[in-house]
């Protein structure tokens, strides 16, 4: 009975696995220059409940004064045949910030800069990995987010 049970649970934990290594075969290798970042989720009871929120940016010496933001954007590809998307920043663009006096004595500090503008929320599905390609020098993370089990009511106007 114990040998039936230890394979009933590596079979389990085999077949999550092999189905993850079959879904990358849809994602191409990065092209030269670029990296691929692979994220997959945990799976969630309710993932209509959450979003997952992707954030590219790259650390940098800078001024602590001051807020910075880069330019660029991620695009979305449907891969064609799987129709899968992946996501794709192509180029960092020039990084901006606020103009505030600060001490030009002031030590610099080290501080990962996003991409500026809205956050970039995308659904929640742990079946499938999330695929984001980006320059070599550039990082991704991210953030979960979840909604609360309260809803509340409005009034009539």
């Amino acid at each position: 009975m114990n040998t039936w049970v230890t394979t009933v649970l590596m079979f389990l934990v085999a077949v999550p696995a092999s189905l993850a290594a079959d879904n990358m075969k849809a994602f191409p290798t990065a092209e030269k220059g670029m990296v691929r970042y692979v994220l997959q989720l945990p799976q969630q009871a309710d993932e209509s409940a959450f979003r997952l929120e992707l954030i590219v940016g790259k650390t940098v010496q800078i001024d602590a004064g001051n807020r910075y933001f880069f330019g660029g954007r991620i695009e979305e590809e449907t891969i064609e045949g799987w129709g899968y998307t992946r996501y794709i920043v192509r180029q960092l663009g020039p990084m901006a910030g606020t103009l505030m006096a600060v001490d030009p004595n002031a030590p610099k500090v080290a501080r990962f800069i996003t991409l500026g503008g809205d956050p970039y929320i995308i659904r929640y599905n742990s079946r499938l990995p999330v695929v984001i390609y980006v320059p070599e020098d550039v990082s991704v993370r991210y953030r979960i987010w979840s909604a609360g089990a309260e809803t509340k009511a409005i009034e009539k106007g």
